[in-house]
Formats: structure tokens, sequence, C-alpha cells
């Protein structure tokens, strides 16, 4: 039978992992213990993302294909060795987090059951004012990853432009992520204003490459998600494992390698023998603080061209000039003030709201699915797929909305089609959702 603990000496304190040899990636077989001994191996580069930084627990303790959970206090039953910082959030509550400062502490977090690492741009000794900016290229539904590559590059252009030096590495997802110190002078609304000002000067550059649009139905390519600057908001540092079949890894690379690079490389097999033969290519992130004052510029002059701030995420409050938080599809013209236009479309039969809940849309959605885990969502997409063969063809990559929900302790995953593309007499009426996941049942039934 297999040890349901064993004690690990690190940096001279013991941390116990338990149920070590429980299998956490059941694609490659890699367990408990060895993502543990992944991030030891790891352990300079991973802590140089996380060191002395409030961090929020993502949790998944039945492994990489299980359901995970947030958890952003830190545990009650905890090691006196655990460092924890009291945060406070846009809701107005606070919560005491876990704060990571070395080998042992990051031991003992991977094993309440963290695939990555997921801090905030904050050190725990100035909650107020982020020392780093983050660009997170996201891109569309089939983007072809040669296109997210040119972003970056584009984007790094930008930010020498303006001052900055980034330090590129891959999310170990879909995406791709440049990190810049910054000094730790702006408050969270600064940052994030700088960040909206470069997301709309990458796409003046790379207009048929780069969107800032942050509404689904207007963006095209790879989008600059500029709210990861947010307050509250958080990605997956540098090092970080990711809950993909081959476990990948959020790994930092040299500008040199980004043109050729491709996120398969690197893996929990991979990443510690390439960090043994050529060290960590984001060691010198700390020493690079730069000033965001020449980006706060180029948002004075998008906002006197009558460039409005751009939305923010739906749980924040209204910020003071920011654009109105309605999908263009869903405003009102100024010539039909006071008509409503568009119609709020018919929910899947047996549901209570449809795409859009009581919003009118300009739009012809249908859903699809609202699934706990983005694989069944997109299962339930294939199945749809295979049902209307003539209509797939005729869709864009951006009619594809794959939205990731926000729980009260997890994420879930819906997925709906604008069929704006395909002929009126050719669309498929609404039909019955094909994964039904109700995210208010887990916390009814408590």
């Amino acid at each position: 039978m297999p040890a349901s603990k064993e004690i690990l000496e690190v940096g001279g304190r013991e941390v116990a992992i338990s149920n070590p040899g429980k299998t956490f990636f059941p694609r490659t077989g890699h367990t408990k213990l060895e993502l543990v001994r992944y991030y030891l191996a790891v352990a300079d580069g991973a802590l140089r993302g996380v060191r002395a930084r409030p961090m929020a627990l993502k949790r998944y303790v039945n492994g990489a294909e299980g359901e995970f959970f947030f958890q952003k206090r830190a545990p009650k039953s905890r090691p006196e060795w655990i460092d924890t910082v009291e945060l406070s959030f846009p809701s107005g509550r606070t919560a005491e987090e876990i704060v990571v400062n070395d080998a042992a502490q990051l031991a003992w977090v991977i094993n309440l059951g963290c695939i990555d690492l997921n801090p905030h741009p904050v050190r725990a000794d100035d909650l107020e004012h982020p020392d780093e900016l983050r660009v997170d290229l996201d891109p569309v539904r089939g983007i072809p990853w040669s296109q997210v590559r040119e972003v970056a590059l584009a984007t790094r252009a930008a930010l020498e432009d303006f001052g900055l030096v980034g330090w590129p590495k891959t999310s170990g997802s879909r995406g791709f992520h440049i990190y810049c110190r910054i000094e730790q002078r702006w408050s969270f609304t600064e940052v994030r204003r700088a960040a909206v000002a470069l997301a709309r000067e990458v796409e003046r550059r790379v207009p048929e490459l780069a969107s800032s649009k942050w509404w689904k139905e207007e963006r095209h390519g790879v989008f600059l998600d500029y709210n990861q600057n947010a307050k509250d908001r958080t990605i997956a540092s540098a090092y970080s494992l990711r809950p993909t079949p081959d476990a990948r890894a959020s790994t930092p690379v040299t500008w040199d390698e980004v043109a050729d690079v491709e996120p398969e490389a690197f893996t929990i097999d991979t990443v510690p023998e390439r960090t043994a033969a050529m060290g960590d290519p984001s060691e010198g992130i700390d020493g690079a603080a730069g000033s965001i004052e020449a980006l706060l510029e180029l948002a004075d002059k998008d906002e006197a061209a009558g460039l409005e701030d751009a939305p923010w995420p739906p749980h924040f409050a209204k910020q003071e000039g920011e654009a109105p938080r309605v999908q263009p599809s869903k405003r009102k013209s100024g010539a039909g003030r006071g008509k409503r236009s568009g119609s709020v479309p018919p929910p899947a039969p047996g549901q209570s709201s449809g795409p859009t809940g009581r919003r009118r849309t300009t739009m012809p959605l249908i859903e699809i699915a609202r699934a706990a885990t983005e694989t069944e969502a997109l299962d339930g997409l294939e199945r749809w797929k295979a049902r209307h063969p003539d209509v797939w063809p005729q869709l864009a990559a951006a009619d594809v909305l794959i939205d990731s929900m926000r729980g009260r302790s997890k994420t879930w995953t819906r997925i709906r089609l604008n069929l704006k593309n395909v002929p009126e007499a050719d669309r498929p009426a609404q039909e019955a959702l094909e994964v039904n996941y109700d995210p208010s049942e887990e916390w009814k039934s408590r």
C-alpha cells in the first residue's frame, strides 16, 4: 500500500507530503510527490515569481483533471513558519493570504494541491502599489500560435519605446505573458491605466494581429488583457505547472527564443533540465524596475483624443470616465434613445435565462453549454458541431464565445455562438444545452 505521508527536509524544515503517490496528472502518470519535487528543482526561479507576494490558492485536490477551487484565506491549520498578510479586496472584504518566501513554504503550498501559483502583483510590505505591470496575451480561439509570438514581439518593441523592460514567458496554456517590474509608486488604477494605453498602442501598431477590445464580439486576433492589472487579479507565475494533459509549465524564455518558441516544449520533465543547463532567463527581473510615466502620458493623449477608459471587470464598481459597461450590440444609439433595439434571445429549454440573461442584443446568439469544466463544455460543443455540419464552417473564430464564469469559490465555463455570419434562414434555433451545470447547486446544498 502506498505511503500516506512522506517527510521532506527542505531548507532545514520538515515538510509533510500527504498522499505522495497520488496521481496528479493521469495522462503522464506524475504523482503529487513528483509535483513537489518539480517545484523544488526550479525553486530559485519559482520563488523569484512569488516571493513576498500574497497568493490566492488554486487547489486541485483531485489532480489536474479534477475540479479546482480558489481559497483566498490561509488554512487555519498551518505550521508556525508559514507567512501571511491581510489583503483587502474591491468588495470590501479582507482575507489573510499565504505569502511564500522560501522553498519549504513553497513545498507546503504545493502539498495543498496547488498545481499553479497565483500571486498578486504587490509585495506584502506595500499592498497598495504594484511592483509589476503584467501583459497577458490571450488569443481568440482558432488564432495560430505564430500570431501570438508576433504580437509578443510587437509588445516588446512598444514597451522599450516607453522605457520599460519586458520579461517574456509562456503561459503554459494558450497564451503568452510579459512581465515588467515597475517602481512601487503607482496605484492599481494607475497601473491598469498604463496597461490600457499599452494595449491600445500595440493594437495601433499591428491592427490586423492584436486587439485591445474588452468585449468578445469586438475582438480579433490576440487580445491584450489589460484588466489583469486590476486589483484582485492574479496570473499563473513563472515556472507554474498548468493542469494540462502533458503537465506544461509557464516558462521564462529569452527574447531570442520567442520567434521560434513552442509551449509544448516546456513540461514537468523538461523544465528542470533546462534550468539546470541554462539558468533562469528572468534572473535579472528584480533589478530592472522601471517607470510607467511615459505610458500614463500616452493614456492622457488617448483621453484627450476622445478615448474613454476601457471597461472594467463586471464585479468592479463603475469607474469615473469609464466607457459604458455594455456590449456594443446591446447599447442604445443616440438617435434611438428611448427606444430599445434588439431583443432578448430565448433561453434553452428548461432554463430561466438565455445567452444574455435579461439583456437585449442585436446579435443572433445561442447558448451551447454551461459546464463545470472547460473540457466538458468543449465536448458539448463538439456534439453540437456534429449535428450542424453545414453551419460550423460559416462561423469565424471570434463567433465562438467561451466564457470563464466566476462562481463563489471556483470558475465554470459557458459557451455561446454568434450566428451573425450564418444566413438567417440557416440559423439553428436555440436547443437544449449540451451540458447543463448549475453553479448554485453546490452552495445551495451546504
